[in-house]
Formats: structure tokens, C-alpha cells, sequence
């Protein structure tokens, strides 16, 4: 028996993956959920690792990717698709006491920025506005976050009150400071030359670059009006019934 499946176009579109990646099309296959993907959700191991939305994501691609490549944007449009696909686009959950409904596929993907649009490969420049350094940094993709990751829960062994998360973040994204790909002097700059300012205006700008879906949403409030927040995703996202 065939299962039925949706071509599924990437914010990306496929612009800086590998020509002799599959990714490069900007589009891959994903087949609708079914009670094996279900035995994913409820898995407790997967569950209290953090991975259970990416392994549950990995068995519903069908395209013969690595889910490594994926770039956060593409994939967070394949958890919107995955979402639609297996209960619906009607999302309902409780927002501050508040009981909310939206609908999953009126979210639409951020404009591409030129940018990204021009770029030939995940190596872009950036001049600091206020202390005028230049960096080079990339896009994170799916593999980066787990090496961030993997990361930071090896300094918080070291130190159980270690807070490194942003200078380890950004120690991954830079790839090169005033012309200089040294590990050393990218990481050194990070940890003590990166003004706070500065390093606001980059992380917008880098929201701005990353090809993504858009996922702020327009909210009822306790006061009677209305709030624009990330769309909250809880247990009952690909568990309606929980």
C-alpha cells in the first residue's frame, strides 16, 4: 500500500546547499504521519533528550537528504508541514489562560533577503557599526546547533553555573575576525572585544538574513487587545488531543 506524500518548498530555495546536494532544489518529500510516527512522539527517551520533534521529522522525509544540512529555517518549515499534513492547519492552545486558535498554513515564509539572494555559498560579511570590525560568519544549520549544543553541556560539566550560551553561539556562526579564520583570535574576540551593541545589531541582522517561515503570530491578551509573539509551540502541537 502507498502512503501519500507533499512536495514541500524550503524558505532557502535551495540557494547556498551544494549543487550535488539534494537540497539544492529548494523543494523535498514528505509523506503523511502514521502510527509509527506516533510510537516517535510518545517515545521517552527521545522525549527527554530534546530530540523527539527531529526524530520524528527525520521519518517523515521522504528526499534522501542529510537532515544535518538542513538549514533552522527549512527546517522549521518542515515542522509546519509536518504539523499540517498529519492533523491539520487548525492549531488550537492556551496562551496566558487565554484559549487561542490559528491557522498553520496562513503562516508564511520571511522575505529573502538580497543578500542571501545574491550569496553563492554560506560565507557572508559584516561591518560592526560601532567598533568598525569586519567579520565573516555563516548561517547555522541543523549539524551546528547539535555541535553548539554539545558544547555548551560539556562547559556546563566543567561548571555547573557556566552562562556561555551566547559567546559559544556566536564562536560557531563567526568564521573569520578583520580577515583572520584563527579559532583562537575569533573565540578571544567574542569573549572580550564584542560590544554589547554591536552584537545586538549583528544578531538582527542575521534574523534578517536567515531564510525562514514566519512564525510571529497576532494574539488575543488578558486586557482585551492584542499582543504579536512567537508562535508557542507546546505538547499539544503534533498532540492535539493532549
Amino acid at each position: 500500500m502507498n502512503i501519500p506524500t507533499e512536495i514541500v518548498e524550503l524558505p532557502s530555495k535551495g540557494l547556498l546547499y551544494p549543487k550535488d546536494n539534494i537540497l539544492s532544489s529548494g523543494k523535498i518529500e514528505m509523506k503523511y504521519m502514521t502510527a509509527k510516527e506516533e510510537d516517535i512522539l510518545t517515545n521517552q527517551n527521545y522525549i527527554r533528550s530534546g530530540t523527539v520533534i527531529d526524530k520524528l521529522l527525520q521519518s517523515l522525509i521522504v528526499s534522501k537528504i542529510d537532515y544535518n544540512d538542513l538549514f533552522i529555517g527549512d527546517k522549521n518549515a518542515i515542522m509546519i508541514a509536518a504539523r499540517i499534513l498529519s492533523y491539520g492547519s487548525k492549531y488550537e492552545f492556551n496562551y496566558n489562560g487565554t484559549e487561542q486558535e490559528v491557522d498553520l498554513s496562513l503562516l508564511e515564509e520571511k522575505p529573502l533577503h538580497p543578500d542571501f539572494a545574491k550569496a553563492t555559498s554560506n560565507n557572508f560579511s559584516y561591518t560592526l557599526p560601532h567598533s568598525k570590525n569586519t567579520i565573516r560568519f555563516k548561517l547555522l544549520t541543523h549539524g551546528d546547533e547539535n555541535k553548539i549544543d554539545q558544547e555548551i553541556k560539556g562547559l556546563q560539566k566543567i561548571s555547573k553555573t557556566n552562562t556561555s550560551e551566547v559567546t559559544v553561539r556566536l564562536g560557531n556562526i563567526i568564521t573569520a575576525i578583520n580577515g583572520s579564520e584563527d579559532q583562537q583570535e575569533i573565540r578571544e574576540f567574542v569573549n572580550n572585544y564584542f560590544l554589547a551593541r554591536d552584537a545586538r545589531e549583528f544578531r538582527k541582522f542575521y534574523s534578517e538574513l536567515t531564510p525562514d517561515v514566519d512564525l510571529n503570530v497576532t494574539l488575543a491578551n488578558n486586557e482585551g487587545g492584542e499582543e504579536v509573539v512567537s508562535l508557542p509551540i507546546g505538547v499539544n502541537f503534533f498532540w492535539p488531543d493532549a
